[in-house]
């Protein structure tokens, strides 16, 4: 509480010199850091102090980390750093940064900052994080709203924007990181959302906070936001090229394979089960992970996930009984049935019930080749 203690002390007597910014930073390689990131800058030039509140503080080392986050139940909380800190950490990652200096009277800078001192006390300052209704951008934005004596009103928002369009946007040169996330996200995902909702990315605030402005009670308005610069000019980090190969050349590589894996069974008369249950398995797999985010994880959005029709347990769970029937000579109706659903699946990717990766038709022509193929072979024998 030291750095607060500087900052909100000696009173108000140089209560004028008190200014807040919003800091928004640009992306960073990592997966976490694609979207960039929101905080808050107090400065007090009279006291010599500069701190940062940062509403993006996690910890990997909680206990069961990963579980929680894959539930959705990951606590962010508020940190406060000195300003040369925040500095040197995106200045080290290639991340610009650009402040919006807030326009804030005498009075709307004090109780902005009771409003950041409150919610930094030790039983206030943890949060349950929810990227798309409650993030650090979210949190940022909503206490400069609380702390304003009048209303803050923003443009029009950008027709036509979706959460998984705006995810789409800063993904575009991570197509794996893209698809992972595709997978995920449900057809709520697609809806078309409005202005306070298109906020959770840190730069459509920042787009948005340029050219909002304040209604006083009195009814004369002043802008939001007095100014604006780069105060970190990076050179964005060179990162790791990740896979060289996208992931919609590897599904079409994927149903080449399987086209050419068909056609030897069918000039040999023989089914090659093994190809089969591998595919069965790695399915399954993703399945499970499909299927937990569906019904378990509180995540925004999974839980009106179409994906679920092609990737669920079954066919993991199934598998070692195709194995074992074919080994056994024995016929089996799980391919017909198979093919049957994965061609219902793809009217529903016809009827655009959902926005699928472009990745995921391959992948389901894939599983329907196989499928198809082992019935026809055990029919024409």
């Amino acid at each position: 509480m030291c750095l607060l203690a500087a900052v909100s002390v000696p009173g108000w007597a140089v209560q004028d010199s008190l200014r807040f910014s919003l800091l928004t930073c640009e992306p960073g390689p990592e997966i976490y850091a694609l979207f960039g990131h929101t905080a808050l800058r107090c400065q007090r030039p009279a006291l010599g102090t500069d701190v940062v509140f940062n509403y993006g503080m996690f910890n990997f080392h909680t206990p069961h980390f990963v579980l929680r986050f894959v539930k959705g139940e990951t606590d962010y909380q508020l940190g406060v750093m000195p300003y040369p800190y925040f500095e040197s950490e995106y200045a080290l990652r290639g991340s610009s940064v650009y402040e919006q200096e807030l326009n804030l009277t005498a009075p709307e800078k004090r109780r902005l900052l009771e409003l950041l001192e409150d919610n930094y006390r030790p039983e206030n300052r943890v949060y349950r994080y929810n990227y798309f209704y409650d993030n650090c951008t979210t949190r940022a934005r909503d206490q400069v709203e609380r702390a304003v004596e009048g209303q803050v009103v923003y443009p029009d928002s950008l027709p036509g924007k979706s959460f998984r369009s705006i995810v789409h946007e800063f993904t575009s040169d991570s197509p794996w990181g893209e698809l992972g996330i595709d997978l995920c996200l449900g057809a709520e995902a697609d809806r078309e959302i409005g202005l306070r909702q298109q906020m959770f990315a840190p730069f459509y605030l920042y787009g948005y906070a340029e050219r909002a402005y304040i209604i006083n009670k009195d009814g004369t308005r002043r802008p939001l936001v007095c100014r604006t610069s780069k105060i970190i000019d990076a050179a964005p980090e060179t990162s790791d090229p990740g896979f060289p190969i996208s992931p919609l050349s590897c599904a079409c590589i994927l149903l080449a394979v399987a086209v050419a894996v068909a056609v030897c069974q069918w000039k040999t008369g023989r089914v090659y089960w093994g190809w089969e249950v591998l595919l069965m398995v790695l399915q399954g797999v993703a399945g499970c992970i499909i299927a937990f985010l569906f019904f378990v994880s509180e995540h925004p959005t999974v839980g009106s996930n179409w994906m679920l029709w092609l990737f669920n347990p079954v066919p993991l769970l199934y598998a070692p009984v195709l194995a074992y029937r074919c080994v056994k000579g024995r016929k089996d109706l799980y391919p017909l049935i198979n093919s049957v659903y994965l061609m219902f699946f793809m009217i529903i990717v016809a009827f655009k019930c959902q926005d699928f990766n472009l990745s995921v038709v391959p992948l389901a022509l894939t599983l329907l080749v196989t499928s198809a193929s082992h019935e026809l072979i055990v029919r024409n024998k």
